[in-house]
């Protein structure tokens, strides 16, 4: 076996259709297009939902709510996971270096503090925002809650 006698597995390489070569050639005429309409014509392109002329669904259906702009979205940090990173890294000052390190946020992230869980050390956390139980366990202890 040499380069000269390599071919293509069989009935792995088809040949492509030729429309419109006239009608000797089955496919002349209309192309395989059928008879009028869009889809027969040169750049049809079909629109986002539609439906064959009928009401498209995201049309039939009503509205209701609405999206809030000034909408702040938190990422949730309960107070039994800053003790758990306090105990584990013996650290006394949580900020969102320290939660970012952790993989518990992202870098742009938005910080709030929330009270589930017990604190039992004075800590020092930097946040964007608190929940009023996060703030008196904190405060509980001593510790310092600062606002970023």
């Amino acid at each position: 076996m040499d380069l000269t006698n390599l071919k293509p597995a069989k009935g792995s390489v088809k040949k492509s259709k030729r429309l419109g070569r006239g009608q000797g050639s089955g496919k002349g005429g209309t192309s395989t297009r059928g008879h009028k309409g869009a889809k027969q014509r040169s750049g049809y392109k079909k629109k986002l939902g539609f439906e064959g002329g009928q009401m498209p669904l995201q049309r039939r259906i009503p509205k209701y709510g609405f999206k809030n702009v000034n909408r702040r979205e938190y990422k949730a940090i309960n107070i039994n996971i800053l003790q758990i990173l306090a105990e584990r890294a013996n650290i006394d000052k949580i900020d969102t270096e320290v939660l970012l390190n952790a993989g518990l946020i992202s870098k742009n992230d938005l910080v709030k503090i929330l009270g589930k869980g017990t604190l039992e050390r004075k800590l020092e956390v930097h946040a964007h925002a608190f929940s009023k139980k996060a703030l008196e366990a904190i405060e509980a202890q001593n510790g310092t809650a600062v606002k970023i």
